[in-house]
């Protein structure tokens, strides 16, 4: 079996990133999201289990010690981390693997694990504020806060394989998914996967 790749998709907040590893998964085939653990509160658009594993301040730093987190942070007042076993888990399994994280988050996993890193940048700074607004999820100073944030996390940017815009939603989706299919025709994915077809072909020479 083929092993999976892992995609980082990493941007600063209210640039359009759940949105759109949301779609890539709904449109490319074999390919998940993975599902952090944190300790932010729910929100009411959200469910248990499938947006984040909801847990305690107490329980994620237990899972620090244990050394569960491919990569852990402190965003916002908040823990955020991605599970070592489940990642190896799905990769194994042959599935493509999103990993929505921030800038600091892609730095130590990939010190750790083969990955493929993508940053999305908002098309300017008038309209990362004007989604951030249109959330209408966090009050002004929180958006303030991320604002100021923001330029900080974009100055990282020259550190991924990838960069894409997202300033039409269905154009960013598009580019996105010709990096997944680009990388799935590189040699070494295509002779693991049709091994036997090239073997065929071979036979005669």
């Amino acid at each position: 079996m083929n092993k999976g790749t892992l995609y980082i998709i990493a941007a600063a907040s209210g640039t359009g990133k759940t949105s759109l590893t949301e779609a890539l998964a709904r449109t490319v085939e074999n390919i998940k999201i993975s599902v952090s653990h944190t300790t932010r509160p729910i929100r009411a658009n959200e469910k248990a289990n499938q947006h984040y594993f909801y847990v305690t301040a107490p329980e994620f730093e237990e899972l620090i010690k244990k050394q569960a987190f491919l990569e852990y942070a402190h965003v916002f007042g908040h823990y955020y981390g991605t599970s070592r076993q489940a990642i190896e888990e799905s990769l194994n399994a042959g599935f493509d693997v999103i990993l929505d994280i921030d800038w600091q988050g892609a730095r130590q996993v990939r010190e750790r694990i083969a990955c493929t890193t993508i940053f999305l940048l908002p098309p300017s700074y008038a309209e990362l504020r004007l989604r951030l607004e249109k959330r209408k999820r966090e009050d002004s100073q929180v958006i303030e806060e991320r604002l100021a944030a923001a330029s900080s996390e974009i100055s990282h940017y020259k550190e991924f394989d990838y960069v894409v815009i997202n300033d039409k939603f269905e154009d960013a989706l598009l580019d996105l998914q010709a990096i997944i299919r680009s990388h799935r025709l590189r040699l070494n994915s295509q002779t693991a996967k049709h091994n036997s077809l090239i073997q065929e072909l071979l036979k005669n020479i």
